[in-house]
């Protein structure tokens, strides 16, 4: 029962530092969202730093899991087409999970206040994409897939249209259909541009 209390304090403090920021939410209100008192929370977390530490925590093994990270990368596909499905899954995923939704819009209102939330923002927005895709490429590129090329080049140039389209899908949520389509279509111009024809 605590371990649920807890929970919940930490999805509705995320829902309200999503919309509100961390500075503009107080205590009672994240009490208050799950009908407890303030005083309770305390038996949970000694304070609002406490929990924003634990849902920092929380995000990086959320990500982790679903994701992937550095320590669990993905096997790189084994056809052109299966970098697509790939690329798709991983987009489908990171637009439609609420709590990934949730920690995009956190990371990026708080980026500028907390050096957690910035070196979270830079690796998740940035670096740790394209060392996913860096390394899928290397991959594919030893299994004849794509043309040789600067691995970490190729998927600079991969991820960060990718990435912008995602962020668009924070701001303007009636857009995601549109984007999610936009990807496809340029993952699809991108193996057509550096991929490799097999005959079987």
């Amino acid at each position: 029962m605590a371990n649920d209390t807890k929970e919940r304090i930490l999805n509705a403090a995320l829902e309200l530092f999503s919309q509100k920021g961390y500075e503009a939410t107080n205590i009672r209100e994240i009490t208050a969202s799950v009908g407890l008192v303030k005083s309770s929370m305390y038996k949970h977390f000694s304070s609002k730093e406490e929990i924003w530490n634990t849902l920092l925590d929380r995000m990086i093994a959320y990500y982790a899991d679903h994701f992937g990270s550095t320590e669990n990368l993905p096997e790189a596909p084994d056809t052109l087409e299966g970098l697509v499905q790939m690329t798709m899954g991983m987009v489908n995923f990171t637009v439609r999970d609420e709590l990934v939704i949730m920690t995009r819009k956190v990371l990026t209102l708080e980026q500028y206040r907390d050096v957690r939330a910035k070196e979270l923002a830079t690796k998740h927005f940035l670096v740790g994409l394209t060392d996913m895709f860096c390394h899928v490429f290397t991959q594919m590129m030893d299994k004849g897939l794509l043309r040789q090329d600067d691995p970490s080049m190729l998927a600079f140039a991969y991820t960060a249209p990718i990435s912008a389209l995602i962020h668009l899908t924070d701001r303007e949520p009636e857009k995601t259909e549109e984007a999610i389509s936009r990807i496809e279509s340029f993952a699809r111009h991108f193996i057509k541009t550096y991929g490799v024809e097999t005959r079987g």
